[in-house]
Order: C-alpha cells, then sequence, then structure tokens
C-alpha cells in the first residue's frame, strides 16, 4: 500500500510538472506559422468560365447575393464538383474534417485537376482530424499551384510524442477550428454545416446525414474570401510541408493511387447518381433559380480565439443577440444541443413573452456523440417546463419517411435557426459550450423572408413524425417520447431505440464535470 502511495504521489506530480509546462510554454511548444501571406485573387469581369457565367446575373442583381439552400448530400458535393470544374483562377477550401473516403478523393481529385490547368489552390485543414493524413496532404502540396496549411498543428506528428504533446498543450490543443467554406474564383461559395466524407454526401449507404449548406453566388462569396484570408494568414495556420516531408516518388504514387480510386467502379457509379441530381441537370439546362437577396452575409469567429481578443468579436454574441431580440417564433437545429444555464435562460424568457420556440436535436440512438447527448439530457425536463418544444430525431426513420431514407440510419448534422420567419442563419455552429467558447465557427446570416421560409420548411420536415419524437412530461412530471408515425400513436418511457447499457453511461457523464468541453 505505501509503494502504490509513492507512486501515486509520483504520477501526480509528473501529471502537475507536465500540465504547468504547458502552460508556461505553451507558444514555445507550437509549430511557428512560417508561410509566406497571400490574398484572395482580384476578380475579373471575365477571366474564367465562373467570371463569364455570373457577370450578367450580377449585373441583373447589383449588390444582391444569389443563394441556394442544399438539402440535399449529392447536390453538396454537384455544387463543389462543377465548382472546381468551372474555376480558372482560384479554389479557397477551408474543413474540419476531411475524410480519405469515396468523396474525400474525388474531391481532392478535382482540387488538383484544377491546379493542374493552372488554378491557385489554398486548402486550409484542422489539424486535429487531419491524424494520420500526413502523406496524402503532402502530396498534394507538392504540386506548384496547391499549397496545404494545417490550424493549430501538432509539432510530433504521430505516436507517443503527439499524445505527450496532446499533453503539454492541452489548453490551447483544444481549440479547434470547426468552419466549412468551399470558395471558387471569388465568385461562388459553399457555407455551412457539411465537412468532405462520405457521411455528407449520401455516399455512405449505412447512414442518412440530415445537413445543409448553402450555394452563395456574388458579394457574400467575396466575404467569405476576405474571412479565408484572415485565417490562411494567421498564426495558427501552418504550412504542412513545414512539419514534414516523404519521398517524392512516394507522393507520386500516392496521388496516382488517389486518382485511381477516383476513376474506379464504385466512384463512377457515385458520380452517375450526381450526374443524375436535381442541382446538375438545372446547372446544365441553365434553369437554377438562386434567390437574389440584399440581407445575407458570412460571418465568422476571429483565427485566434483562445487569445483572449474581445469577446464582443465572437461569433456567440452576434447569434445570442439576435436570438433574444425574437418576438414570435424562434426554430432551433442543432445536433448537438447544451443549451448551458445561459441558454435555458434565454430560452424561457423568449417562452415568457409568448414566443414559440421549437427545438430539433438528435435522439439518443442518433447521436454519435453519447458525452454531448449527457449535457443536452440533463436540461430537458427544464426546456419543457418553460414552454419549449423539444423533437428528437430518429436512428431510422417511420414507415411513413419519405423513399431517401429506407434502410438507413439517421444523424442530424445541421446546426441552423429561423426567427420569426424573416431572419436566420445556417452554418457550423452547434449550440453547445464547444461552438461558444472553444472552437472557430462560421456561418451565412440572412434578413430574408423567402429564406426564412425556405429554412423554416426544412425545420417542419425533420420534426415531421416519421423522422422524429417529440418529447413532452407527462401529468407526473415525467420524460415520455411520442411516437405519431404509426396509425396508433405510442407513447415511450425512455429514449428510444437505445438499451439500458447506453442509457446508463449518458446518466454517469451527466455527472462528471465535462460540459465545458462538450
Amino acid at each position: 500500500m505505501r509503494r502504490m502511495i509513492v507512486w501515486l504521489a509520483i504520477a501526480l506530480l509528473a501529471l502537475l510538472v507536465a500540465i504547468g509546462g504547458g502552460l508556461l510554454l505553451t507558444n514555445h511548444l507550437a509549430p511557428a506559422a512560417s508561410g509566406e501571406p497571400s490574398h484572395a485573387l482580384p476578380l475579373q469581369p471575365a477571366q474564367t468560365e465562373i467570371d463569364r457565367e455570373l457577370s450578367p446575373l450580377l449585373a441583373e442583381h447589383p449588390g444582391r447575393t444569389g443563394a441556394i439552400f442544399l438539402s440535399d448530400g449529392i447536390d453538396a458535393f454537384a455544387a463543389r464538383a462543377i465548382s472546381a470544374r468551372k474555376a480558372g483562377r482560384s479554389l479557397d477550401l477551408q474543413y474540419f474534417i476531411w475524410h480519405n473516403d469515396l468523396t474525400g478523393r474525388l474531391l481532392a481529385s478535382e482540387a488538383h485537376d484544377a491546379a493542374n490547368r493552372g488554378v491557385r489552390v489554398r486548402i486550409l485543414l484542422d489539424d486535429m482530424n487531419a491524424y494520420g493524413l500526413d502523406p496524402h496532404l503532402l502530396a498534394l502540396d507538392a504540386h506548384p499551384n496547391i499549397e496545404l496549411r494545417v490550424y493549430n498543428p501538432f509539432a510530433n506528428r504521430e505516436g507517443a510524442g503527439r499524445a505527450f504533446e496532446l499533453l503539454r498543450r492541452m489548453f490551447r490543443i483544444n481549440h479547434r477550428m470547426h468552419n466549412k467554406a468551399w470558395i471558387a474564383d471569388g465568385r461562388v461559395a459553399v457555407v455551412g454545416g457539411r465537412n468532405i466524407g462520405e457521411q455528407y454526401f449520401s455516399a455512405d449507404s449505412q447512414v442518412n446525414f440530415r445537413d445543409l449548406d448553402l450555394l452563395l453566388m456574388g458579394p457574400a462569396a467575396q466575404q467569405a474570401s476576405t474571412l479565408f484570408d484572415t485565417y490562411w494568414n494567421s498564426a495558427a495556420a501552418v504550412p504542412i510541408a513545414t512539419l514534414g516531408a516523404k519521398d517524392p516518388q512516394a507522393l507520386r504514387s500516392l496521388l496516382e493511387q488517389v486518382h485511381r480510386d477516383a476513376r474506379g467502379e464504385r466512384a463512377q457509379r457515385y458520380l452517375e447518381r450526381v450526374a443524375a441530381s436535381e442541382l446538375v441537370r438545372d446547372y446544365y439546362r441553365h434553369a437554377l433559380r438562386p434567390h437574389w437577396s440584399s440581407g445575407i452575409r458570412i460571418v465568422a469567429d476571429p483565427p485566434l480565439k483562445w487569445t483572449g481578443d474581445n469577446r464582443a468579436q465572437w461569433l456567440v454574441g452576434t447569434l445570442t443577440q439576435m436570438i433574444s431580440a425574437a418576438r414570435t417564433k424562434v426554430l432551433v437545429i442543432s445536433p448537438y444541443f447544451v443549451p448551458g444555464e445561459d441558454g435555458v435562460a434565454r430560452l424561457a424568457e423568449l417562452t415568457g413573452r409568448g414566443a414559440h420556440v421549437g427545438v430539433v436535436t438528435n435522439s439518443l440512438a442518433a447521436t454519435d456523440v453519447y458525452a454531448v447527448h449527457s449535457g443536452y439530457a440533463k436540461y430537458r425536463n427544464r426546456l419543457l417546463q418553460h414552454g419549449v418544444h423539444l423533437y428528437e430525431l430518429r436512428a431510422r426513420a417511420g414507415a411513413k419517411a419519405p423513399t431517401s431514407f429506407a434502410g438507413k440510419g439517421a444523424s442530424l448534422h445541421t446546426k441552423a435557426f429561423v426567427l420569426d420567419d424573416a431572419r436566420g442563419f445556417v452554418g457550423s455552429f452547434n449550440v453547445d459550450p464547444r461552438s461558444k467558447g472553444l472552437n472557430t465557427e462560421m456561418g451565412v446570416l440572412f434578413d430574408d423572408p423567402v429564406m426564412a421560409v425556405q429554412l423554416r420548411d426544412e425545420y417542419l420536415r425533420l420534426i415531421d413524425p416519421a423522422l422524429s419524437y417529440r418529447v413532452y412530461r407527462d401529468k407526473n412530471g415525467e420524460l415520455r417520447w411520442l411516437d405519431q408515425d404509426p396509425a396508433t400513436p405510442v407513447v415511450l418511457e425512455h429514449d428510444p431505440d437505445t438499451g439500458p447499457w447506453r442509457r446508463a453511461v449518458v446518466r454517469v457523464a451527466s455527472c462528471l464535470p465535462i460540459e465545458s468541453q462538450l
């Protein structure tokens, strides 16, 4: 026993030394941002195919941005692929996650093909989710027209050194770049909730992700370019080439394999689905009908959110101020919903004024992060007491769901809200502590009733009984889930489609002091 106490004391001392050293040496341990500054290339009236296609439309709608909602994963992939193929000047791509899977390789091939045509390609990825991808990233970066940087990276790229660095830099490394933007020629931008990966683009046959982007043409795309430059030139963005080097022949072989996969049978089957998508058909028939609005702007957190900068610049302040000013209706879509004490008070104040407040989030069976669900679960009862309407997405769609849901697991990834059927937001921001204070976020703010109605309709689709359960309190104050999909509605007494073990894990997690990290 005495020996065990000694070893525990030594371990505790080592942990304290590591943490203390991390606090003192955080900036010295971090890789330096040694990349040369660069900025969005100047717009030209007719230099590229995108310029020539958009110039007459922009002339017809001066000062306005054209917007198309992308709720379908195939359409969302097509918007990125087509804009990459049409680009003639630049591609600026910023993502939290870029999976090395079918769609990830297809879009990497599109970016590489654009670079072969002389397009300047800048790619900024969050480093936490780039683990193990260095050979692929270096292969892309080796192209003379491609530069790839990673956000807040590890100096140690793998193994025990990476784990130790995580411990030493835990307070800073915990801040991640959650932004998502795909910008072509500074004219077209896709901004919203989607990362790059099969589940986001309806290529994963096992999971139906509900997600949302906006395809933007015009002034808002230029705003996205300006924000991209802010991140690209920040101290958090480090060139991947400074973090590792690989044999040139190995990089070429790896890139050749990526291209082979992009031309393979599975890729061709997926691309046939893309070619048949509504967005692609409308584009090539010149039948796209964007909504033109002067009430659209791109917003984002500052890139160095951890430096104690003016919190008034943080995105959470802008969004909470908007929500608090709502008069009659607040409809929230958030896959991870942990409102915290301040959020509960804000929503209670709205319902107290007579506003209708509705929230749709993932059910326990549909979520991919049990710990986050535990943070949400502790607030359910109080939210319902205050008159908030709660809906939880089913893990599998009910009998009356659209055919696109048949046989698939479902998971919500859309992050959006609509206020008073007049204004709203679509982006990367979850209603949780991580989005509020740890990660950088971005999105599209709009003050436009046409777009508000479109987003309201997406909310109504999600809360349809075939897709979601309604959560309520019975006469004894107990939580219940109403399944209204069958001919005879069914009341469930615990989280639907879950076993006792999963529910027990959530109960235990809800007792841990981890809410600030959720």
